[in-house]
């Protein structure tokens, strides 16, 4: 009762002072560090340069004002030398919970004008996939609850030492652990959330949840560290130990104190975002388990009831065996370590499974005994949380209303050793949905509802055939277009219709698609009849597999559409982000070599030119692009260090790296391609280059290195690197 007839007296006089409000404006100031300075997400989305780099920014300087502002706080009395007076009135342990108070509500003060200030910035900047829930979101859970971190673990350290100075060296070094050491580990970076990035089209609850979940276990542990530090205040003329003796007598108190580290600790090993899969990917022992003697495959099916809220998965699938060995086998499956593996049946009876605690490429490895029956079906049901391998890539598994992504085990359990039969691996998948999402098996088959249900969801229902598979669903536009000989069905987010439009994408599909196919050749994984391409949540990358290709969200932001690198306008950075369905994914690249530029973006680059050429003519096409290029290139050649690679060594490893990333993006995308121009030129023109790159494109692949490389095209040309040469 004491400490809240005090609290308003001591923020009264907290908030009348200068260092006060001096620390406060410069925390709401700091979010612009996140966008000339401090960028730890790394894709170029709107809501990661604009919304998450800021708010990471603002909580990283905000923590660090408040813990300073703490430990000034904490010291004054002593440092004016009253402490002695002011002990005799006030119990210092009501001092320090009336402080503590203070400090928070401070903060708590301070996070709401930010949001405030920057509401309208952040409006401005991020533009029409500005959402009020993701901007509230992520100014909570990024900074504001950043600020009472800071304050516990100053307030701490202080407690422990009752010394500025050395309180001040504790708590920077325990900002620069979660800043360096502690950086790529997601559950202890409690300062600087592993957060790579934000989606501007589809959601980002599974991001979210897991910021909110590293936060809260942070502020329990350090709740209980500083109630640890709270029975160590020293009271009566006692040091430290005497001060804890006395202060333990009333058992409530070390009691909260073990109560808030256990669950502190409980909550961390508890956390279902993140697996515990090998982290040495070459290793792969789920490959090497023997084949089922005598069982075949005959069919799966799989009704799978995503919770879109809860972010969980729940589902029922049957596997039909045909058992010829004549006693029982032991069937392998992958499932997501996320879910839980229940009511095991074969033929309608209970059959013993395990389910190993070892993981691997987000699987665990479950193990099924089936009877010596010559026909088995298989069932089982299977729940969970699906969890993921990325810890600093997080936002693969999202699962929300506007967006899922259900792979392989996560669909349901993979099998692992069974033959295929006569028809391979047949399979039927049913999935419940919200009315709103749209479902899209990544391949070439199609779903199609098959029941509407009275809570608003719909079941949609497709045929398979492999062990595995892919879904995607979400709140997506459908486009058709007519390319290339084949049906394009063209799938994006509905928050994107306006970049899309603007940027023309429908023109471009059709333009590229036409284009590539007449000049190279038809895709590999394309059906001969559709192709869909598909706009994923951003994944870092995109792939391809027989009738769907996905396109990477980060591919057609505002920034990205404005790269001039790739393009002079939207559309024709559009139209180069489609090539890549060519030379990237169609052929793919071997980026081991980083100082070569030779890549994906060279090739794209040059086909880019062409079809820009033939679309506005060759005064524009020579313009805006191999002027750019030659230009791009001739300022490379007079940078300083790469006259002088030696100075380049004598700068820090993260300068070093900005300036080498940025020439390497200059070879990349305006050398290689000004090298294939004059390549161009030297076989005899347009049609023969043409030729060249049609057999390249279509060549027959070493499975041992599936590379289109440097030489290759050299070869192809009759050329070598010195008739190449730009310098």
């Amino acid at each position: 009762m004491k400490t809240m007839r005090l609290f308003p007296l001591e923020l009264k006089r907290l908030l009348q002072s200068r260092l006060t409000w001096l620390m406060m404006a410069l925390a709401v100031l700091s979010p612009a560090l996140g966008l000339v300075l401090y960028k730890p997400a790394t894709s170029t989305t709107m809501l990661s340069m604009y919304l998450a780099n800021p708010a990471i920014a603002g909580g990283v300087a905000g923590a660090i004002l408040f813990g300073l502002l703490t430990i000034f706080e904490l010291d004054r009395a002593c440092r004016s030398r009253v402490d002695i007076l002011t002990d005799a009135v006030v119990s210092p342990l009501t001092t320090a919970l009336t402080r503590l108070l203070a400090l928070l509500m401070a903060a708590v003060l301070t996070v709401g004008l930010t949001m405030l200030v920057w509401l309208p910035i952040s409006v401005g900047l991020i533009g029409a996939v500005f959402t009020g829930a993701n901007y509230v979101l992520a100014y909570l859970l990024f900074m504001g609850l950043a600020l009472p971190l800071g304050i516990l673990a100053a307030a701490a350290a202080y407690q422990f030492t009752r010394r500025a100075d050395l309180s001040i060296v504790l708590f920077i070094a325990f900002c620069a652990l979660s800043l360096t050491v502690w950086a790529a580990e997601w559950q202890l970076c409690w300062l600087n959330p592993c957060v790579w990035a934000l989606s501007d089209d589809f959601s980002n609850l599974r991001v979210f949840r897991s910021v909110a979940w590293m936060r809260f276990t942070w502020l329990l542990a350090l709740a209980g560290v500083w109630t640890v530090s709270y029975l160590c205040i020293r009271q009566y003329g006692k040091d430290v130990f005497g001060s804890l003796a006395r202060s333990v007598r009333r058992l409530y108190r070390p009691v909260i104190a073990l109560a808030l580290l256990a669950c502190s600790g409980a909550a961390y090993a508890a956390q279902p975002f993140i697996d515990h899969s090998n982290p040495d990917l070459t290793v792969m022992s789920f490959y090497e388990i023997p084949y089922a003697e005598g069982v075949t495959f005959v069919r799966r099916t799989a009704q799978v009831f995503p919770d879109t809220d809860a972010g969980t998965v729940t589902g029922r699938a049957s596997y039909q065996f045909r058992n010829t060995s004549g006693q029982e086998q032991s069937i392998s499956f992958g499932v997501n370590p996320g879910y839980a593996i229940s009511n095991v049946k074969a033929n309608g009876a209970d059959v013993p499974f395990t389910v190993s605690d070892y993981q691997e490429y987000n699987e665990a490895l479950l193990e099924v005994t089936i009877p010596a029956e010559e026909e088995v079906e298989l069932t089982m049901e299977y729940s969970g949380f699906p969890q993921e391998s990325m810890p600093t890539m997080q936002g693969g598994k999202e699962l929300s209303r506007e967006y899922l992504c259900l792979e392989n085990s996560a669909l349901s359990p993979r099998v692992m050793n069974v033959m295929p039969g006569d028809a391979g691996y047949p399979a039927e998948i049913e999935i419940t949905l919200p009315e709103n999402m749209l479902a899209i098996p990544f391949g070439s088959s199609a779903a199609e509802v098959v029941a509407e249900h009275e809570d608003g969801t719909r079941t949609w229902r497709y045929e398979h055939n492999g062990a595995g598979g892919i879904l995607y669903a979400g709140d997506y536009i459908r486009e058709d277009i007519e390319a290339g000989g084949m049906t394009i069905q063209f799938y994006y987010g509905h928050k994107h219709q306006a970049v899309m439009e603007a940027a023309k994408a429908v023109d471009a599909v059709k333009e590229v698609v036409d284009y590539c196919t007449e000049h190279y050749g038809s895709l590999s994984f394309g059906t001969g009849e559709t192709l869909k391409l598909i706009q994923s949540r951003v994944a870092g990358g995109g792939y391809a597999t027989t009738g769907a290709s996905l396109l990477d969200e980060a591919d057609f932001t505002a920034a990205n559409l404005g790269n001039t690198e790739k393009g002079g306008g939207a559309g024709e950075v559009m139209i180069h982000e489609l090539v890549h369905q060519w030379w990237g994914l169609g052929n793919m690249f071997d980026t081991s070599d980083p100082t070569s530029p030779w890549s994906a973006e060279g090739l794209t680059v040059y086909t880019t030119y062409r079809i820009v050429k033939d679309l506005y003519g060759e005064e524009y096409a020579q313009e805006h692009y191999v002027d750019q290029w030659q230009k791009a290139v001739d300022d490379y050649y007079l940078n300083f260090y790469v006259r002088n690679p030696e100075y380049l060594e004598m700068l820090p490893a993260q300068v070093q790296l900005a300036i080498s990333n940025s020439l390497s993006q200059v070879r990349q995308y305006n050398e290689m391609p000004l090298k294939i121009w004059k390549a161009e030129q030297l076989v005899g023109g347009e049609e023969a280059m043409d030729q060249i790159l049609h057999d390249l494109f279509n060549r027959e692949l070493d499975p041992m290195y599936p590379y289109l490389t440097y030489q290759e095209f050299l070869d192809a040309c009759g050329l070598t690197e010195e008739d190449l040469n730009l310098a």
